[in-house]
């Protein structure tokens, strides 16, 4: 069943980001509903062993969408079966990845330079599932190609059941300012669907900021997350109450943690700690001495080293400087 997306907040499917142990942080720091990371159709048609095992979810993460992506038809409406045997809760059609090896080749945000193409690839992934399907796409290829109101329009008319509109250009990829007046805009247009605000989101202030002034169903956020995992139960929080506080030295541990036990549970010590190096820097940032901790724990590969390092760190400072 489609999530009620109304005043929800997000967790972007990222590559490489939101694999499992994070996606279940983030649903324990209030995200409502989360995705996974976007999975090759080509890579699950040919039984791949990375793309089959990003199938994988907690129960504890739904609501939960599985991302696909691809610019063959008959791979993507076959993919989608594949995907609605692994039961989550909606598929979602990724038509905004900008990087070259994606967009170049007629996928991702390549479809946006043909929009028969992306309608058909919608119809044939919606045909040959019983999920519902969304689909997240940008603005347009480029500044003289913006097209987001004409395919909010096209993809409510053939039964897509929400947009996310990552509100950058492909030629922007990450960078530059996101135009969140784009949602305001579909709204206007009287598109009914839920439409979803992505790009830029950094803080509470801005969850707050879009919601108050761009008439977004839902607001996710995608790199903000790995900056700062709390910025869910922050953002709901200065929805409410108009204030939010920063987690305690204490409660950062236990979640850094708890999320390298799980990368650890899921992919053994080595790699689950070399592959949460990337965590580090959210779980730690604006601490005192963080850059020379942060470069002490990047070296380390045995789990013990790394909470010796943290504890003494911890112990290093009182009340009176760090709310532990």
């Amino acid at each position: 069943m489609l999530p009620d997306f109304k005043n929800k907040i997000l967790l972007a499917p990222m590559e490489d980001v939101t694999e499992p142990p994070f996606r279940l942080i983030c649903k324990r720091l209030g995200a409502d509903v989360v995705y996974t990371e976007f999975i090759s159709s080509e890579g699950l048609i040919r039984d791949s062993h990375k793309a089959r095992e990003k199938l994988f979810f907690f129960e504890e993460e739904r609501p939960i969408g599985i991302q696909i992506y691809g610019g063959v038809e008959e791979n993507m409406a076959e993919s989608a079966a594949i995907c609605e045997s692994a039961k989550p809760d909606f598929l979602d059609i990724n038509c905004g990845c900008w990087v070259k090896n994606v967009a170049l080749r007629g996928a991702g945000a390549g479809l946006l330079r043909d929009l028969p193409k992306m309608k058909r690839i919608a119809i044939a992934v919606m045909k040959n599932t019983t999920l519902p399907v969304t689909l997240k796409t940008r603005l347009g290829w480029d500044a003289d190609s913006i097209v987001i109101v004409e395919v909010a329009k096209m993809l409510e008319d053939i039964g897509i059941r929400a947009l996310t509109v990552h509100c950058r250009l492909r030629t922007q990829g990450n960078k530059g300012e996101p135009d969140w007046n784009w949602v305001r805009r579909i709204k206007d247009s009287g598109v009914k669907i839920p439409v979803i605000l992505n790009g830029g989101i950094q803080s509470p202030e801005d969850v707050k900021f879009v919601f108050d002034n761009y008439n977004p169903d839902a607001v996710m956020i995608g790199q903000g997350a790995i900056h700062n995992p709390w910025i869910f139960r922050q953002s709901k929080n200065f929805l409410l109450n108009g204030k939010y506080e920063d987690p305690s030295l204490t409660e950062r541990i236990f979640m850094l943690k708890e999320h390298l036990d799980l990368n650890i549970k899921l992919k053994g010590e080595l790699k689950g700690i070399i592959e949460f190096r990337k965590f580090y820097s959210g779980y730690l940032r604006n601490l005192p001495g963080v850059s020379a901790l942060r470069s002490e724990l990047m070296t380390k590969k045995e789990y013990n080293e790394i909470f010796d390092i943290l504890y003494a760190f911890k112990q290093r400072y009182s009340e009176s400087s760090v709310n532990v």
